[in-house]
């Protein structure tokens, strides 16, 4: 006897598609939710899953996944270079955004901020921070905005600084951010110069180190740079005489409208000789950034007590090793800071964060008042870093370095 076969029940994706007709499962108008057309037990011993379309997600829910970003595009240390920097000690790549932990951020990043330092960071050898690994985002310095927050002090829309490093967004821990961004109506990017790292470097070390006294003379190289032009400005605001080094005739004419007095260019012949005749009664304070030979000139005319704050020495920086060019200059330097009982000091401007209250408060003024000036190198893209980086190294920025990502 011949028996009748049951009718098959319809897949889950024939009755969506009978629901969005207007007909229900059984092809019969119903006003019910087209959810409960999937409503199917699944067979013993097997899991099934089906996925909705986006169309059935609600309007907002659906902006919201499409406007958070699940990539960032960064910049990585392919390899370590062995001397001076090139493209191919980097790598321009996607990866996908770790999802967001309780504690954490997500950031975008707008502003990012290429300095000397990170050079250092590139080699393996020992130094007051540890290397970027290899195949590791570049470290930096950033400007960015909060997209998604799981901290209650920390809201979407807040800008802020962070170590947000050469990429385009970020997922760090809300206790790694810096301040809360509030520039008294300065644009952003300052918080990464002259009302940030670099504008603090000045501020401490001629605070804690040079101790300027009015009439005393004060040198300064890299001084076209964000914390070379904020040392010579400041200095001049404590009633110091100012001579100022740079390279290149724009720049030279940049320095006079700050207000220095003298303003000399490292590049020419006659160097040294300039620097001997702009400081007829010998140098009390000099702010090293550079070494190399405008160290060299500086030496032979320190005054007795003479203090020298190291910030960097960026003449340097692409050599192998421990090896410098040049001649062996510690012997004859050892001598001469027994000798004249200079103090030559090096530091990190972490070493005087006790002063940034202070700092924020006077340096917001000085720059509402226009009595701090300041210079901005502003390159656009990530793609870009690099070659800017390279530059910088070589001395080819004007004013402070950033990188404007969005």
């Amino acid at each position: 006897m011949h028996r009748e076969r049951a009718p098959r029940r319809k897949s889950a994706v024939r009755r969506y598609r009978q629901s969005r007709s207007g007909r229900g499962c059984a092809g019969l108008r119903v006003q019910r939710p087209v959810e409960r057309c999937f409503r199917r037990r699944p067979r013993r011993g097997r899991r099934r899953t089906v996925g909705f379309p986006f169309s059935m997600l609600p309007a907002a829910e659906t902006l919201a996944m499409s406007d958070t970003p699940t990539n960032t595009t960064r910049i990585v240390l392919a390899s370590r270079p062995q001397g001076a920097p090139t493209d191919a000690n980097f790598r321009l790549e996607q990866a996908r955004l770790p999802a967001l932990q309780p504690g954490e951020v997500l950031l975008r990043n707008r502003y990012l901020s290429l300095d000397p330092y990170m050079r250092g960071r590139m080699d393996d050898g020992p130094s007051y921070a540890a290397p970027v690994a290899l195949d590791a985002v570049m470290e930096g310095q950033t400007v960015s905005e909060v997209l998604q927050s799981t901290v209650a002090d920390v809201a979407v829309g807040d800008h802020v600084l962070a170590p947000g490093g050469w990429q385009t967004h970020a997922v760090l821990p809300a206790a790694a951010l810096g301040r809360r961004l509030d520039v008294a109506g300065l644009p952003l990017s300052t918080a990464l110069g002259v009302f940030g790292m670099p504008g603090f470097t000045a501020y401490s070390s001629l605070h804690e180190i040079a101790r300027l006294k009015p009439g005393e003379t004060l040198v300064v190289a890299a001084a076209s740079g964000p914390v070379g032009a904020t040392v010579a400005q400041l200095a001049r605001l404590q009633g110091a005489r100012v001579v100022a080094i740079a390279g290149g005739a724009a720049k030279q004419a940049y320095l006079h409208t700050l207000g220095v007095d003298v303003a000399l260019d490292h590049r020419a012949p006659d160097f040294a000789a300039q620097l001997r005749d702009a400081v007829p009664d010998g140098i009390d304070v000099y702010f090293e950034n550079v070494g190399g030979h405008v160290l060299d000139a500086v030496l032979p005319l320190l005054n007795d007590f003479a203090r020298v704050p190291v910030c960097g020495t960026i003449a340097t920086y692409n050599a192998r090793g421990v090896e410098q060019p040049g001649p062996d200059r510690l012997p004859a330097l050892f001598s001469q800071i027994l000798r004249q009982r200079l103090t030559v000091r090096g530091f990190i401007v972490h070493d005087f964060k006790h002063l940034w209250p202070e700092f924020e408060r006077e340096m917001a003024q000085w720059l509402r008042e226009g009595r701090i000036q300041y210079r901005e190198d502003v390159v656009e893209g990530l793609q870009r870093a690099p070659e800017a980086f390279f530059g910088l190294l070589q001395g080819r920025n004007f004013g402070k370095l950033v990188v404007k990502l969005d």
